[in-house]
This record gives C-alpha cells, structure tokens and sequence, in this order.
C-alpha cells in the first residue's frame, strides 16, 4: 500500500518550518526583545535619569590609528592623566592614546598571553584581563614604565567553565562601591561583579566576592558582550555588543535605559562600525570608541 502526501500539505509543513525557523533566528538574535523595548521607548519617551545614548552624534568617524596594526582591543579613560588606554592582543601592548586617537606611547606587555580589556582604577593603577586563562592583572604604570611583567603582578584567576577564546571581553570600575565588573563575552554570555580586587592595601589577604544578577544578564538583548563602561555620575553600566552594534545603557536595577545604534545612518554615522571592541566615557560625558583593525571614534551629545 502506498501513502502519498497531498501538495497542500507539504506546503503546510514548509510554512511551519519556515515559522520555527524564523522563530529561532528572532529569539538568537534577540530582536523580539529588541523591537519590544524601542517600541516601549517611543510611546513612553525618555525615562528620567537616562544618559539617552540615542541622542549622541558622531564627531570623529573611523579614523586610523596611525602607527597601529595589530587588532585593537578596550578602551578606558584616565582621568588623572586626562587621555585614553588600550590594549593590542597581537602583539601584546599597553598603549597610551590622545583622546584624538594618536598614539602617545606604548607599553610591551610580556606574560599576558591573550590581553584583551583594560580599565583605570586610580592614578597609575589598572586592571588587564587575560581572556583565554580568565586572570585578571593588577599592573602599575609610571611615566618611565616600558615593559609591564605579569609574573611580577598581582593577579586573580577565575576560571568559569573552563578555558575558551569567549572568556573576559570587557571590564568597567565603580570607584564608589569598589566594584570590578567583568564581561564575559558569551556562551553564556554574563557580567560578573568583583570585590576584593585589586585590593587598596597590599599587606592584607586578598578577600574576593564574586557575584551575578542573574535578572539583569538575562534583559541584555544583544548577541554579545565587548566592552563596558561605568557612569560615575549615574550609576548606569554602558555594555557595547560588536554582534549587535548597540550600546545599551543599564539603571542600577540592571534595567535597560537606552540604546545607540553603531549602523549606519545612525547617530550621523555614514558607515557601520566595522567590529567595535572597546567604549570609554571622559569626564564630559563623551563617548570615545575602538573598532578593529585601527579605527577610532568620538560622539558627543547632541
């Protein structure tokens, strides 16, 4: 005996799989959440507080860093010496910018293994992350520094699952409440908050908390984490996601404020950003940005 399916039924069965297809990529790349909270932000406005990310323009747009060929990667600003620094995982550096986007210095960085977030803490005090062996790195920068030994700094291992090239993309420090927070890139994709490192007097024992808001991760509608950045002045936490070029603003609740579009026609933008990897704010509250290869950005209010 034979069974035949009727046209009218395989067109059925192509249409529920072309739903569930379409239903899979909606919820990956997270645009239900996405459309969901611009629809919200147009009927209700801007919410009191907000940075309003969306109101930023671009002033500096792709331009080279001269002198720089490996990827760049991070972003933070230096109040106290008013500029900016990152890091090159290639080949290994610390490197001091202009908050123009020349290079001021470099700095080779020996030991790290792959370095791929820097954040300021205090005067001559930052933090780089190791993202493959998941270490967090104290280092000590003076004006004289030329190389910087991680065998010789104080150093903090968390090894969540194991060790991948999807480990710690970014970094952000509330100076007030002594809080590291720390990106994981994704699969999963996570936001750890670190207390106890670096530790402020170096003769007493290192004592570490780790912690999660489990309810904030699970808002973020972006494909990944690249960097973050600390509003001082807010509170809020900036996450930027390469995937989704999007920055996301985030209340002290972990809530979702604000966004700013990284494509083009946005933000005045006249191309996409390639692959950004690292956001900083300065005390005005601009916007300065990496992209790699070499590409560097600003944006100010509007």
């Amino acid at each position: 005996m034979r069974f035949f399916v009727r046209p009218i039924h395989l067109l059925l069965i192509a249409a529920l799989l072309a739903l569930i297809c379409a239903f899979a990529a909606l919820h990956h790349f997270r645009w239900i959440e996405r459309a969901s909270f611009n629809v919200e932000r147009w009927l209700g406005g801007p919410l009191p507080g907000a940075i309003n990310l969306d109101s930023y323009q671009v002033d500096i747009e792709a331009q080279v860093v001269e002198g720089l060929d490996d990827d760049i990667s991070a972003l933070t600003f230096d109040p106290s010496r008013k500029t900016l620094f990152t890091v090159t995982n290639q080949r290994s550096e610390l490197i001091e910018l202009s908050l123009q986007g020349t290079i001021l210095r470099r700095i080779a960085l020996v030991g790290f293994g792959d370095p791929e977030a820097v954040e300021y803490i205090s005067p001559g005090v930052y933090v780089i992350t190791d993202e493959r062996q998941q270490r967090l790195i104290k280092v000590n920068v003076t004006d004289d520094t030329q190389i910087i030994d991680a065998q010789q700094a104080e150093q903090l291992s968390l090894n969540f699952g194991g060790r991948s090239n999807k480990g710690f993309e970014g970094l952000a420090y509330d100076s007030t409440g002594k809080r590291l927070f720390v990106a994981r890139e994704r699969d999963p994709m996570l936001i750890y908050e670190v207390q106890g490192f670096p530790r402020g007097v170096s003769d007493k024992p290192l004592d570490v908390q780790v912690t999660q808001d489990r309810r904030r991760d699970a808002g973020l509608f972006v494909r990944d984490l690249s960097s973050l950045q600390y509003d001082e002045r807010s509170g809020h936490l900036l996450a930027l996601s390469d995937e989704s070029l999007l920055v996301l603003e985030l209340d002290v609740q972990g809530r979702p404020l604000s966004t700013m579009s990284l494509r083009k026609g946005r933000q005045g933008l006249s191309k996409s950003v390639p692959q950004p990897e690292g956001i900083a704010m300065d005390d005005d509250g601009n916007l300065y940005m990496v992209s790699e290869p070499n590409l560097f950005y600003v944006f100010r209010k509007r």
